[in-house]
């Protein structure tokens, strides 16, 4: 139905370019019309050859036209409504400056309206695009303004951040459910549709161990946004330009001023070369785990061997790993250690020791 009123609208179209051609072209008078000219067999020709040959390019359009608006309109499903709304007002923008300009061409005749044509088109697009390109810098400024009370601007200016966006690593380590029950996160749980996308990709996977590695994040992701009492805000946005998602993460931290949270090293020296606040949960883990000193005396169990001759390894009930000097023969067997160091770093704590006492192991 809409390509029969297509071909019609098309052969009316093309039948008048006929006639006002015919006119243009034959009619050598300075001043003309409809009844001057006449219907003349010359007219009607020229109006049947327009109209035909009109109908013939609507034909010839009409699968191409079929498919862009096919595309055109799955593009328009796919968009959120701040992006349809952010892409609309750009236009809105180009065409009004086209308006502006408009009347500057009237002097001109057949060209400048030619030129206004144009020049609708041109700054509509321009406008368009723009805003296609700026869409998530408007958008995170447009949220960031309906947030905006004076108690946010008073825990602004004492340094607070709302956000706290996660990264991959973090949601599949699955700690941070725990972390967010205790009530030591504060503020909005930012999770990006990018991450979300990535977690997907490895739930898909064909490897086992990844495919279940996904999983597990998805469930933690589910706990927190309907088991908490926590603020979770899906982030929509992307950034088209930037394949990694790690520098997707650092880009939106800057550009909600929040905080990365990760377990993940690399991540965290890229956030503080660039000037982005990270929170670390092995970090926090490392801070809260019980204090060992030099000295001090522990009851382990020797459960394999060092990298050196002669080692042991033992671990503490919260992972922390012991290496008991010359521990190798005791494998197997519960014994007390006395520590003589502790070696502290971002990635862990490792333990030190010598045998004190031995106990068979039972």
């Amino acid at each position: 139905m809409f390509k029969r009123t297509m071909m019609v609208a098309s052969g009316v179209i093309g039948a008048w370019s006929g006639m006002e051609l015919h006119s243009m072209i034959f009619v050598r008078t300075t001043e003309w019309s409809y009844a001057a000219s006449g219907w003349t067999s010359g007219r009607i020709w020229w109006a049947m050859g327009g109209a035909i040959l009109a109908m013939l390019m609507c034909h010839m359009l009409s699968a191409p036209a079929g498919r862009a608006w096919r595309s055109w309109q799955m593009r328009i499903v796919e968009m959120s409504p701040s992006q349809i709304i952010i892409n609309t007002s750009g236009l809105l923008v180009g065409l009004c400056f086209a308006a502006l300009v408009m009347p500057l061409l009237g002097p001109f005749g057949i060209i400048g309206q030619l030129l206004a044509v144009i020049l609708t088109l041109t700054c509509g697009m321009i406008g368009l695009q723009v805003a296609r390109w700026k869409e998530y810098d408007i958008a995170a400024w447009v949220s960031g303004l309906s947030r905006k009370a004076p108690e946010a601007e008073t825990k602004s200016s004492m340094g607070f951040e709302e956000h706290k966006i996660l990264d991959t690593s973090v949601i599949i380590d699955g700690r941070i459910a725990d972390i967010c029950k205790t009530g030591f996160i504060e503020g909005t749980i930012v999770i990006p549709e990018f991450v979300l996308e990535e977690l997907q990709h490895i739930a898909d996977s064909s490897d086992l161990l990844k495919r279940n590695r996904g999983r597990r994040g998805l469930d933690i992701l589910n706990k927190i946004q309907k088991e908490l009492e926590v603020k979770v805000l899906i982030y929509e946005g992307d950034f088209e330009e930037i394949s990694e998602v790690d520098s997707k993460l650092v880009k939106l931290a800057k550009l909600l001023k929040g905080k990365v949270v990760t377990n993940d090293f690399n991540l965290n020296k890229v956030c503080e070369l660039q000037g982005v606040s990270v929170l670390n949960i092995n970090d926090l883990a490392n801070a809260v785990k019980p204090v060992v000193l030099p000295g001090e005396e522990i009851v382990v169990q020797v459960i394999k061997d060092g990298k050196e001759h002669g080692q042991g390894v033992a671990y503490l009930d919260d992972g922390t790993m012991i290496v008991v000097e010359g521990g190798r023969e005791y494998i197997g067997n519960t014994m007390e250690v006395l520590v003589t160091s502790v070696l502290q770093t971002s990635a862990g704590r490792m333990i030190f020791a010598k045998p004190k006492l031995l106990e068979k192991a039972q």
